[in-house]
């Protein structure tokens, strides 16, 4: 008799006949741990994760969706959702419950004369922008292409288009969503519009999306991009200018930085590969002319090792981060938010990058501001607008072995690092164990968010997320 894991964290015996019928009213199919490609659908991008569902709803339609959570609450047993399965925490695979999947639902659909674009859950970015660059259009999403629309946008959702168009929830015009009940409704500024506001930075907490229509923009399909790299010598004198740049730069304009042992890139000097460099990687959202006058005070900060910012196609921009961010490598990252980059958070962090625990972590700082921090922070739920800067200690390596090296690592720079933060902090970049940060995470906005879920999942059903908990019973 196939065994489940229950809401309330038990161990519960499924009729066969009961899973039996599931299967038989998917499009899809019913995986179960001896199916042929149960291991391939349950792994996700973090190798640190590895948990095993007691079944796996591999989906081919919204209705299965619906089957899905219909059978989980029913059966009041444990589910998760996967899109893309991206996310730093893990929580698209559950132990012991059902898992969705939507890797097999990744349909783009562009409306070139409305510039808008109807999105399945199971697609990443490059899905999205393969799809919208055939136009020049593109929607505000991340910098990994391996990354999925779902989670991404419903954690917020913020890249190099960001500062200038806003960010992914911003440019959100409905969604369709199967609730705790079963029920199919859509959300938008005019339907279910507390649904919709809650969906907006509030993750998966309310229901689960079966597709997305986003409002797209002219971008590309070539823009001014690329790479500077300093060596970490530089990296306190650097910081500074990089920091004073940033004051005046317009929305167009989007420089982050990486700190990290320099991959054996092509235009990098074999001597430098290894080494600990800073990485200020630039993109100019609007006129190739323009840029150019835009980035070059940027360009002429210290005496870098290499700069190659140049036209670059849009799409393949967007995948310049992608071999640093495969698959099947462990990870564990921290996060903060800042309002300013003070000197003595430059100098704390440069310290740290001085003692890096493994070539492929990094430390990871992304310029905010510009569209975004001029929505308010009550109108998506999205939390954070304000803040200039955020800081992701991004954890990376091979060998579990080194695991306790690695994230006390993380740990020590994200509570150095803690007086300078707002307390607030991106919930896409929490990790597993991060969940007594939300209410800070979402400051004002997150007793909004317990009415919300007060309202869509009274039962908690949906809480293999960052799981903003109800007022009400936490099992049906």
């Amino acid at each position: 008799m196939p065994k489940f894991k229950s809401l309330d964290g038990a161990d519960i015996t499924i009729d066969p006949a009961d899973l039996a019928q599931l299967a038989a009213s998917l499009q899809g199919t019913l995986l179960t741990p001896e199916s042929p490609d149960y291991d391939e659908a349950r792994t996700i991008w973090n190798a640190m994760i590895d948990r095993r569902p007691s079944a796996v709803v591999d989906c081919r339609d919204e209705q299965d969706a619906v089957h899905a959570v219909n059978f989980a609450r029913e059966h009041g047993v444990v589910l998760s959702v996967h899109g893309a399965g991206h996310n730093i925490a893990g929580k698209a695979v559950c132990d012991g419950g059902l898992m969705l999947t939507f890797r097999r639902m990744r349909a783009v659909e562009v409306d070139v004369d409305s510039a808008t674009v109807r999105v399945e859950p199971g697609a990443t970015l490059g899905d999205v922008d393969a799809a919208t660059q055939e136009h020049a259009l593109a929607v505000p999403t991340g910098i990994n292409s391996t990354t999925g629309i779902a989670g991404l946008t419903l954690g917020g959702g913020f890249g190099w288009l960001s500062r200038k168009f806003g960010l992914t929830v911003d440019n959100l015009l409905s969604a369709r969503v199967v609730l705790a009940d079963g029920s199919l409704v859509t959300a938008s500024e005019s339907e279910n519009a507390d649904l919709f506001w809650g969906l907006r930075g509030g993750g998966g907490n309310f229901g689960v999306v079966t597709s997305f229509e986003f409002q797209a923009h002219p971008v590309g399909p070539e823009v001014l991009s690329g790479l500077i790299v300093h060596p970490i010598a530089d990296a306190p004198s650097v910081l500074r200018q990089y920091r004073d740049f940033l004051a005046d730069a317009p929305d167009e304009v989007t420089v982050w930085c990486v700190m990290r042992k320099a991959p054996p890139l092509p235009f990098l000097p074999e001597d430098v590969h290894g080494t600990e460099v800073l990485v200020l990687a630039a993109m100019y959202a609007g006129d190739m002319a323009a840029g150019e006058k835009a980035l070059a005070p940027v360009r002429a900060i210290g005496d870098p090792i290499a700069d190659v910012i140049g036209p670059h196609p849009f799409a393949g921009w967007q995948q310049a981060f992608d071999p640093l961010l495969t698959p099947g490598e462990r990870n564990y990252w921290k996060t903060h938010d800042f309002d300013a980059m003070s000197d003595d958070l430059i100098d704390s962090v440069v310290e740290y990058v001085g003692s890096l625990p493994d070539a492929q972590t990094e430390v990871f700082i992304a310029q905010l501001g510009g569209a975004p921090s001029r929505v308010p922070e009550a109108a998506t739920a999205y939390q954070g607008r304000s803040a200039q800067y955020l800081m992701n200690v991004h954890g990376r390596w091979s060998d579990a072995s080194k695991d306790d090296a690695c994230v006390s690592w993380c740990r020590d720079l994200f509570r150095a690092t803690e007086r300078f933060a707002t307390g607030e902090a991106y919930v896409n970049f929490l990790t597993d164990e991060e969940g007594d940060r939300l209410e800070t995470a979402y400051g004002s906005n997150y007793g909004r968010l317990v009415e919300v879920k007060d309202r869509y999942d009274p039962h908690n059903l949906f809480r293999m997320n960052q799981n903003i908990a109800p007022t009400a019973p936490s099992t049906a």
